[in-house]
């Protein structure tokens, strides 16, 4: 089988680049490595990784430095050509930033950073991220985030809603999506959601932290896993 090439871009204040690059080198057939900021060539990749972090100290906005890095029109293009690119955290608020998705992240409604396991239930297995999990299958993935809050305008949920680009959800163990287990606010509970197009996934759980049994979940192995074995199909 032929390697995978993935690339784990990094940023002035990632912090969770080293994370996904581990998580992405568990899986077999896959060559990783990091892409600095600044490369506005860094050349073609099968996958393309947004890590979570503080890029450019989250000065502005979440994500707003970061949009404008020379490497940004590379993944746009990247993202473009149909090839999976997936925003983690600080990633899906510079994917918010960049376009590729819509909506944006607000502070978390307690105002307050929050650092938990959580619970996510799949909304869809229509797309490169989740194809290999079971309908509504619940998830178990933390989340570190201060302005994980997603929002967006009546008109753009129903479009997300209607086209099936919710990705994930917030929810409880049994995987009732009710308000109480929405960790920040989010509108409709959204914790991920994906582009028209289904090969540009944003959410701001942490599958990367849920590799392994022994930091409380192996639950992330699924999302990974769907990526590479839908990308080497």
């Amino acid at each position: 089988m032929p390697r995978l090439s993935v690339a784990v871009v990094v940023f002035p204040g990632s912090n969770c680049d080293y994370d996904c690059f581990w998580a992405a080198s568990q899986c077999p057939h896959c060559r990783v490595q990091y892409v600095w900021h600044k490369d506005a060539n860094p050349g073609r990749f099968d996958v393309i990784i947004l890590p979570g972090g503080f890029s450019y100290g989250d000065y502005l906005r979440c994500g707003a430095i970061a949009r404008f890095s020379p490497v940004m029109q590379a993944i746009v293009a990247h993202a473009h050509q149909g090839r999976p690119l997936l925003g983690i955290c600080n990633g899906f608020q510079i994917l918010c930033e960049a376009g590729l998705l819509p909506g944006a992240l607000y502070r978390n409604n307690t105002l307050t950073f929050i650092c938990e396991h959580v619970y996510l239930r799949v909304e869809t297995t229509a797309s490169a991220f989740t194809r290999s999990c079971s309908p509504q299958q619940v998830l178990n993935i933390p989340i570190a985030h201060g302005e994980g809050q997603y929002f967006a305008d009546d008109a753009t949920l129903q479009q997300l809603e209607e086209r099936g680009q919710v990705a994930f959800r917030y929810c409880s163990r049994a995987g009732d999506p009710a308000a109480q287990f929405n960790p920040n606010g989010s509108r409709h509970n959204i914790a991920g959601i994906l582009n028209a197009a289904k090969n540009v996934l944003g959410m701001m759980p942490h599958p990367e932290r849920a590799m392994d049994a022994r930091l409380g979940s192996c639950d992330g192995q699924v999302i990974f896993r769907s990526l590479l074995d839908a990308v080497s199909a």
